[in-house]
């Protein structure tokens, strides 16, 4: 998934060298449920649902911004063990989600978060790992999954073992009573990296159903999914791009080009269908290395020199472990599964996988050579400044440095630097002249995931201006500020009258930083229309570049990074309206359950919209889960993949949403960046999911009659 790596890793336990369990608190003794102390919540023992001995903890958190309990620890030498775990049942009628604490006796403190909610009636068990090194610093960005245990998103701070005084379990921002029964409270093993990977890139400490065990079941399962395959090749009622050849007919331009129609915007097929583009990300065979120089410990087996699969080794080059070895299991597994020309044999099946479960477009970071295929519609993956446009970096040209409260390393082009239109220019030429003709390419997605701003704050949505107020005459975006400030204010004075600032004069802010303390409301104004500027020359020369070279294709937008709105959304009100005015499309990466209500502002925009990236995982089959849209089971994520479709061609505004991915990632963590979840739809053994499968057949076969209900008349745009 191309999104920065901002929340910390999941913690979740491996079988480690210390075997037994020891319990942190007694429920039989009434001593110790006694001292327990709470805060905006109560606490009674119980006998049932009880997971060990005979009593439980029944805890009620009333509505409160944060209610606890606070569990003392009697023994509090732990240094043996390297998890807490906890059983968890929620007899509430509303799903729940909980923090764990451990503090030491210094104040030191450590915690573990649920990431996705315990259902009413639903009970599992959570386990926070003690001190274990951040996964990335083993490579990866999640660590090896437990048994059955939940996970619980850990800060891996650190605290002294050996004098633990208190355990918190808490809720924040509870919205009404919320109950839930704890049990069996106990210390247990610590992560192991040990042999954690077989030799078909598995997790090798569970089993689950379909897992590859031999060459022979993969054979076994590419024979069963043939007979599927060809018992339903395709979805009734699409035309030859996937559009809707039942619907009405349209004007044909022979490219693909949007019509709003009776208040719905859509995506028009070159041959004039209605068209609602439903993808897959990533449809590769090529990114799945993983790095295993300096880790081989970590596998049971890796090919040695003289083995066919040796040819599946390749270098690294990735951010994460930077210039090493590394290896392709998805590759191997597919040269197992199909023969030496494994590659041909892939794509034909990955595109007939598409065509069979309802998938319309090959959408972004896909291999370019399934372009060609004219069997499927794509998107193009177009990046300023090659790999490094997601974090804004483009050599020989300014950016504005960190913006708060974007991590140390995002940096964004400075789009009045005069260097940025010959950059844009170079990346877009070779490319768009090549696909101007192609009726297959619905149209380009530029960079990904830029950090414009938040709408948290003032100054998260405004720090694009804060930034080059900071800067010195140098920075080009400094200048265009300056003059955008004489121009308005015409003197000094003026300027510090609406700003309640004390400059001497124009010269003394454009040369030296200025940066803006306390509240700035009167400034509020001059800032908004410097960030609409800023982005609107990012959107125009794009736009401007894209029509020079490539005048009949759609300009799709960036793929503003979104989780909620005001707390970790990468864009701000400036930036999506200057995107409206220039891209075709506008595009987000939405990383929620669905698209709810806090999408009105779509209206405002008034402009076709398409999701670039949505994902579901779950941990149930020996692949780890993404830490911000989970599922309990790959049923549950099936039911949640459909509830979030229906709820994208329901909303008017919306052309399309394109999920990431086709394949997993690898277990140990992608070469280029760590990213390690179970969030395909086919895993590394090239198996499909066929919950996944299910649920996208059904919901995709409903697609275009549930969205045009009603519609009669059209107005055609661009």
């Amino acid at each position: 998934m191309r999104k920065a790596l901002l929340l910390c890793g999941i913690a979740s336990l491996a079988v480690a060298q210390v075997k037994d369990m020891r319990p942190v608190l007694s429920l039989e003794l009434p001593e110790e449920v006694a001292a327990i102390k709470s805060t905006g919540a109560s606490v009674r023992r119980i006998e049932r649902p009880a997971t060990e001995g005979r009593y439980a903890l029944e805890v009620r958190f009333e509505q409160a911004k944060r209610a606890q309990i606070e569990i003392p620890v009697r023994a509090g030498d732990w240094r043996r063990y390297g998890s807490l775990a906890l059983d968890a049942t929620n007899t509430s009628g509303e799903p729940v989600s909980f923090s764990v604490e451990v503090r030491d006796q210094t104040g030191a403190i450590t915690v573990g978060q649920a990431w996705w909610d315990l259902a009413p009636g639903e009970n599992a068990t959570y386990a926070l790992s003690l001190n274990e090194p951040p996964p990335v610093k083993m490579g990866m960005e999640h660590e090896p999954p437990a048994n059955d245990f939940r996970v619980l998103g850990s800060d891996h701070h650190s605290v002294d073992l050996a004098r633990i005084a208190v355990v918190r379990i808490s809720m924040s921002n509870v919205s009404g009573p919320r109950t839930v029964v704890f049990d069996n409270l106990r210390l247990g093993p610590g992560v192991s990296y040990e042999k954690i990977v077989d030799r078909f890139g598995q997790y090798t400490r569970r089993d689950w159903p379909g897992k590859v065990k031999s060459e022979a079941d993969q054979k076994a399962q590419l024979a069963q999914e043939r007979l599927a395959l060809k018992a339903g090749p395709a979805m009734p009622e699409r035309d030859e791009y996937g559009g809707w050849a039942a619907g009405p007919k349209l004007q044909a331009t022979g490219y693909f080009h949007t019509i709003k129609q009776e208040g719905k915007w859509w995506l028009v097929t070159p041959s004039g269908h209605l068209f609602f583009s439903m993808g897959l990300d990533t449809v590769t065979a090529n990114e799945s290395n993983t790095v295993v120089q300096g880790r081989e410990r970590m596998f049971e087996w890796l090919p040695g020199a003289g083995d066919p699969l040796a040819a599946h080794y390749h270098a690294s080059g990735g951010s994460s472990q930077p210039h090493r070895r590394a290896f392709s299991f998805y590759e191997a597994n597919l040269e197992r599964k199909y023969g030496k020309d494994w590659y041909s044999s892939w794509q034909a099946m990955s595109l007939e996988r598409l065509s069979a479960w309802g998938f319309n477009t090959i959408a972004n970071w896909s291999d370019p050579r399934l372009y060609d295929s004219k069997k499927t519609p794509y998107v193009a993956t177009l990046n300023i400044c090659g790999e490094d446009s997601g974090r804004g970096r483009c050599p020989g040209m300014e950016q504005l440095a960190h913006i708060p409260p974007f991590p140390t390393g995002m940096w964004i082009y400075d789009t009045f630097d005069p260097r940025f239109p010959e950059a844009v220019d170079r990346s877009v030429r070779a490319f768009a002249a090549q696909r101007r003709n192609d009726p297959w390419l619905i149209g380009y997605f530029v960079d990904n995931e830029l950090p414009w701003g938040f709408m948290r704050n003032d100054r998260t949505r405004y720090g694009l201006a804060i930034e080059a107020l900071s800067l010195v005459a140098a920075s080009p975006a400094k200048r265009a500020f300056v003059e955008q400030l004489r121009t308005r204010y015409g003197n000094i004075e003026k300027l510090n009258a609406a700003w309640n600032s004390r400059l001497a004069s124009w010269q003394e802010l454009l040369q030296k930083p200025y940066r803006p303390k306390g509240e700035f409301t009167a400034a509020r104004e001059d800032m908004g229309a410097f960030v609409k500027e800023y982005a609107s020359r990012y959107f125009r020369t794009i736009r401007d570049t894209l029509r020079k070279y490539d005048p009949n294709h759609l300009y799709l937008g960036v793929r503003f990074a979104w989780l909620v709105r005001e707390y970790f959304s990468w864009t701000t009100a400036e930036v999506e309206e200057a995107a409206t005015q220039y891209c075709d499309v506008i595009s987000f990466n939405v990383y929620l359950p669905r698209v709810d209500a806090n999408w009105d502002f779509l209206k405002r925009l008034d402009k076709p919209t398409i999701i670039g990236e949505f994902n579901i995982s779950v941990p149930d089959r020996g692949v780890y889960p993404d830490i911000v849209v989970g599922a309990s089971s790959q049923a549950e994520r099936a039911r949640m993949y459909q509830e979030f479709v229906r709820s994208i061609v329901d909303h008017p505004d919306f052309v399309g949403c394109h999920f990431w991915q086709y394949v997993d990632e690898p277990l140990t963590g992608g070469a280029d960046g760590g990213e390690n979840t179970g969030t395909g739809f086919v895993t590394l053994t090239d198996t499909v999911y066929p919950e996944m499968v299910v649920a996208a057949k059904s919901v995709h076969a409903e697609v275009y009659r549930r969205r045009a209900s009603g519609s009669a008349s059209a107005s055609v745009s661009r």
